[in-house]
């Protein structure tokens, strides 16, 4: 399988040119032109992530992917991630189904939990059910990719009895992954369902994921699944130089993080950490060259199919996000390429 490199953005709220905080709508539009990029740049894929906070601009994915189908040509379009536990399954299918059809077979979904829980209390969902939602919609989700008469039973929703979702998907079936954040059990939920892995690694050496990669390529083997894809999801930013590359990244990331960690009990960032981060942490920050030879020691270390940078960061601002992705897709991959 040839190596495959993705972008992901969560729609961070950035500056304009005074300083200010853009709106929500114009961080939308953003990310519709830096979609255009990624597919000029020759990227193979396109995510962007849910969330329901102030800090983020999308809430509804498929919405916004949409209006990128209609500006892009070969690019693949999907979420980082669908926070499936506090959706419907049978509404989510249909939606990726219909980004599907308009744009010509290219959507493709990462499943997953979430990595904040705003959606619980917003849908009216319970945190205590938090692995019996995930469990029991995945479940559904993956006879839906079928396409088949579904018959299903759970908890969490009503149950479905040789019933047909529309509209069928113009790629059958879906391409979907499943997000993990690096527990044993979520790694082999998603061997059970024979879908492909993308691991979320945003902190600390890529090499601590290894066992978790022999442990999915086991419950594989061991589900009948074979070989099946695994990906990895982590933080970067790519710019002329090593040292521009980490002025331009320092101040947006830290800010994101400082602001993220009070809530949830974190240190703020020193430099020395963020420095830590970059030369043998999750950071792919740098020159091409530099993100390009950590690129390939994870690749090979872990044995990858795809690697997806998060180039939002916080306040980064739109020219350097625009440019970072010029610079991963027409210096970083060929160098990855042709060194792996």
């Amino acid at each position: 399988m040839t190596l495959e490199f993705g972008l992901n953005t969560f729609g961070d709220l950035t500056l304009d040119s005074h300083g200010r905080k853009k709106t929500h709508a114009q961080v939308l539009r953003d990310v519709v032109a830096e979609a255009e990029v990624a597919d000029a740049a020759g990227l193979d894929s396109f995510g962007v992530g849910e969330h329901h906070r102030d800090d983020f601009a999308v809430s509804a994915p498929e919405v916004l992917l949409g209006a990128i189908a209609g500006r892009t040509k070969k690019i693949r379009l999907g979420t980082a991630v669908t926070v499936l536990s506090t959706d419907d399954p049978v509404r989510v299918y249909e939606r990726f189904a219909t980004l599907d059809g308009v744009s010509n077979g290219r959507a493709e979904i990462i499943l997953g939990r979430g990595s904040f829980t705003e959606s619980y209390p917003l849908f009216g969902y319970k945190l205590e059910d938090y692995e019996v939602l995930f469990e029991e919609k995945l479940e559904l989700f993956a006879k839906l990719r079928q396409e088949g008469a579904v018959t299903w039973s759970g908890k969490t929703r009503s149950g479905l009895k040789n019933q047909h979702v529309y509209p069928p998907a113009e790629k059958k079936p879906i391409p979907t992954w499943v997000g993990v954040g690096g527990s044993p059990e979520s790694v082999v939920r998603a061997a059970k369902h024979g879908l492909p892995l993308m691991l979320a690694i945003i902190g600390g050496s890529a090499s601590r994921f290894k066992p978790y990669v022999d442990l999915y390529r086991e419950a594989c083997e061991k589900f009948g699944h074979g070989e099946l894809p695994v990906a990895v999801h982590s933080p970067g930013h790519v710019a002329e130089t090593d040292a521009q590359a980490k002025e331009e990244y320092w101040k947006a990331f830290k800010g994101m993080h400082d602001r993220i960690g009070a809530e949830r009990g974190w240190p703020p960032m020193t430099m020395r950490a963020f420095e830590g981060e970059v030369e043998g942490g999750a950071m792919y920050v740098g020159s091409a060259s530099t993100v390009a030879a950590k690129v390939i020691e994870t690749v090979k270390g872990l044995g990858l199919q795809r690697f997806d940078i998060k180039y939002s960061a916080g306040t980064l601002s739109h020219e350097a996000m625009v440019r970072s992705i010029e610079l991963f897709g027409r210096e970083v991959v060929p160098r990855v390429r042709a060194g792996i």
